[in-house]
Formats: structure tokens, sequence, C-alpha cells
């Protein structure tokens, strides 16, 4: 396998993720005492509902647009639920969101996922990230990043597409069409690029119908399949 550039998607691949912790509504009523004087107005539930309410007519008015895998802008989302989010200070609502989402999920790197980033790049590699995510991701990622001495600058800001910033996501051929030219500038082929990925809906299969390689993180045993170990097998590192 000859690659040049890896391309990494983030929940499920680069960031394990779990349930809600244990203590979620703790830290749910603590973010409200926090940020707002008083005990919430609204229980995680009734957040939750509301928001996913809000996304489905964003996405309704997206796809009327003709934009087949929308992306909503959580923030937004957020401010429609919460009016009293949207009177925050910016740092404030920055804060909340980090907050908020760590009540509804867990996330974890494992070292072999860190040393497997670690190696891609030591060895030449350019790496970039395609990931359905939000503005949050980036701070998950970072944090999970930084315990193993890592950091974002891993990545190329010219080869990462994080969809909260341009209003679709994966399994959208734009996506990877976009990165395609992105790598063509830079001298880089679509066979000379690897996705590493979990899911083969948003993942492996539209990589594979921009001519690039695959690499489906999974326990299976298939060829083009397995741990960040085995790849790393794979590609003689």
């Amino acid at each position: 396998m000859n690659i040049k550039a890896a391309i990494v998607d983030v929940y499920g691949t680069l960031l394990e993720v779990g349930p809600a912790p244990p203590h979620a509504e703790q830290l749910w009523h603590d973010l409200w005492v926090e940020m707002f004087g008083r005990a919430p107005e609204l229980s995680r539930l009734v957040f939750s509902v509301a928001c996913n309410r809000a996304m489905a007519s964003h996405h309704a008015t997206a796809r009327a647009r003709g934009i087949v895998y929308p992306e909503v802008n959580w923030p937004l989302v957020v401010a429609e639920v919460l009016p009293k989010f949207a009177a925050l200070a910016p740092a404030a609502q920055d804060e909340f969101l980090w907050r908020q989402i760590r009540t509804g999920h867990t996330t974890a790197m494992t070292a072999e996922t860190a040393e497997g980033l670690r190696r891609l790049k030591s060895h030449g590699c350019v790496l970039g990230i395609a990931s359905n995510a939000q503005a949050y991701t980036l701070g998950e990622l970072g944090h999970h990043l930084h315990k193993h001495g890592l950091g974002l600058d891993l990545f190329e800001p010219d080869l990462t597409f994080w969809s909260y910033q341009h209003g679709f996501s994966k399994p959208d051929p734009h996506v990877f069409q976009l990165l395609t030219t992105r790598l063509a500038l830079r001298g880089i082929s679509e066979g000379q690029t690897l996705m590493i990925g979990d899911r083969l809906d948003n993942d492996i299969e539209p990589a594979r119908a921009h001519g690039w390689q695959t690499w489906q993180l999974s326990h299976s045993g298939n060829e083009g399949d397995g741990t960040f170990a085995e790849l790393l097998r794979a590609l003689g590192l």
C-alpha cells in the first residue's frame, strides 16, 4: 500500500464514543446553576427532544434547497431551544456547549490510535480529517490528542473537512471531491490517498468511489479491515 496522504474520520475512528456519564444529570444541573444562576428549566431529555425537532426542521429546509446530506450549526440549534443561551457572551456560549455535550456522551482515544497517527506522520504521510462534526468536536479531539502528547497541528488545515463549516456532511460526494482537489494541488493523486474510517456508508464506499485507497477500522479480519496496529503492519510501518 503506497500512500502519501491519510484522511481520517473522527467519531468511531480517532475517538471512541460511549454513553452519557453516570452523573450526567448532576452535570446538567450544575451547568445551569453556574451559567444561568438557577436550576434547569428543561430536563436533559426535554432539551434533547427539542433539539432533535429543531435539527429536523433545519434539515428539511436544506433538503428543499437540494442539499442531500445537510448539516446544522449546533449553537444556532441550542439558541432556538434555549433563548437564555443566545444571551450569553461568546466565551460563555463556548463553555456551555463544551460542558453540555459532555453530559450526552463520553469520548476516549486509545494509545494504539495515538501511536498510529504518530507513526504515519513521522514517516512523511500528510494527514487530514473528514468528519461529520461540530465546533465542539475540535475541543474533544484536541483534548484527547493532548493526553497523548499530540495536537491538532498534526492535521493539515487545507485537508481538513468539518461538516459544520460547510452545511453538508458525509457521505455527500462533494466532501471527497473537495479533498481530492486539494490533494491534487499538493501533487497527491487519488491512488496515493488513504481513507481511514469505521463506517462503510460514510467513509469507505464514497472514498472508493473517488479512487482512494481505504482502511476500515474493524475486527472482521477481512482484507483492508482491521485495527490501527494492523494498518501500520500493512503499510510496513
